[in-house]
């Protein structure tokens, strides 16, 4: 009996030793473990992202859309009413300035053009008339024969024709205009761009004058006008260089230069907006009244010039460091020394388009790198303290029986 006593008791010690020595062997292994860890984060680094600095060109622009027109266009109506007896144009003829575009029927004003001959021809004789009669009456007057209640009338009859002759010749130049209104003639030299009328078609001139050819006066001078938002009008100037396209012909690029920029706003979807004129050559004819043009308003533009992306710029080594203020058009980029180890400079910054960035220094060059940002650390799989100090049992996950 007391040697089983003391057989348990010794049993009872030998497992309070070995769990000790356990429980101290976990403890220095946790120490060695965290001490590992600690000295991986203090001794790594970060992988960092790069970018290239690279020579190129860069423009700020400002977009918009207009519709294409010829510089100078006339409409050409008439003055009078008629059948148009003959129509010598078509459309994208050319024509000088004078030359016939179309004749009015003109029986009925050249009828009012002979009755108005008529009328001055009379006119002049009832003149005569009266003149011979003040003639020959006058001297009685003077003799006593005829009072001056009786020569009156003779004198008021000659006031009253040399009325109606002035009268009649106001009708005859009223009716000659008419005549001469019934030839339609080109007030410029130009091109017929519209036709709105076919020979027998009847016009009628009323309050407002109908439209018969609308003429361009040069096609070879093309203008935009593009309407730009009330917030980029601002960047806007006259003389400015703008590059536009148009769908007929995607793959060309045509130029053009701000002529005028209009103060009268317009509101389209609740937005104000600006109509700005712009003049373009179109020496190949490609361009047509019209078209839709999506011009680009070059705002700034810088050539041969040192580019980065602009995230190099925001880039910050650590958060929350506390860097000098630079002066403005100053910005920082970084770069790895020899050693690994980050290194900044100073740089002048210019003409952005949102993306990309002009900068100068004569610390960087083309081909450069430059530290962009820092890569997403790996994801490492966590496990338990145990299962990274002590080995996995034999045989994988355990069952019951």
């Amino acid at each position: 009996m007391g040697e089983a006593i003391m057989e348990s008791a010794l049993f009872t010690k030998k497992r309070l030793l070995w769990g000790s020595a356990t429980l101290i062997l976990i403890v220095l292994l946790w120490g060695g473990y965290s001490w590992q860890q600690g000295q991986s984060q203090a001794t790594a680094r970060p992988d960092y992202l790069f970018a290239t600095i690279e020579r190129g060109t860069l423009e700020n622009i400002i977009s918009s859309t207009g519709t294409l027109a010829a510089v100078e266009t006339v409409d050409v109506g008439t003055q009078i009413s008629g059948t148009i007896d003959k129509l010598l144009v078509d459309f994208n003829d050319p024509v000088k300035k004078g030359q016939i575009l179309a004749v009015l029927d003109q029986s009925l004003y050249q009828a009012a053009k002979s009755d108005a001959e008529a009328g001055v021809n009379r006119a002049k004789a009832t003149l005569q008339q009266a003149e011979e009669d003040f003639a020959r009456n006058q001297p009685l007057v003077a003799k006593g024969y005829l009072s001056a209640q009786e020569f009156l009338p003779t004198r008021t009859a000659v006031e009253i024709a040399r009325a109606d002759l002035q009268s009649a010749k106001a009708v005859l130049i009223r009716a000659q205009s008419n005549l001469d209104y019934t030839v339609i003639r080109a007030p410029i030299n130009g091109t017929i761009i519209t036709r709105s009328v076919d020979a027998g078609q009847t016009v009628a001139a009323s309050l407002n004058t109908p439209t018969l050819f609308v003429i361009a006066n040069d096609l070879k001078q093309m203008q935009i006008e593009a309407n730009v938002d009330e917030s980029d009008i601002g960047l806007i100037q006259q003389g400015q260089k703008v590059r536009f396209t148009v769908q007929a012909w995607p793959d060309e690029r045509f130029d053009g230069i701000v002529s005028q920029i209009r103060r009268q706003p317009t509101t389209i979807s609740n937005v104000v907006n600006y109509t700005v004129v712009v003049r373009a050559a179109n020496d190949q004819g490609l361009l047509l009244p019209g078209m839709t043009a999506t011009a680009d308003f070059i705002v700034e533009q810088a050539e041969d010039a040192l580019l980065v992306p602009n995230a190099a710029l925001r880039f910050v080594p650590a958060a929350g460091e506390k860097l000098a203020v630079l002066p403005s058009g100053a910005g920082r980029l970084y770069i790895l020394d020899p050693q690994k180890n980050l290194q900044m400079l100073q740089v002048s910054t210019g003409v952005s388009d949102g993306s990309k960035v002009v900068v100068s220094s004569a610390a960087v060059q083309d081909g450069m790198k430059v530290v962009s940002g820092v890569a997403p650390a790996a994801k490492e799989g966590k496990k338990g303290l145990m299962s990274r100090l002590l080995p996995a049992p034999p045989g994988g996950g355990g069952g019951g029986r």
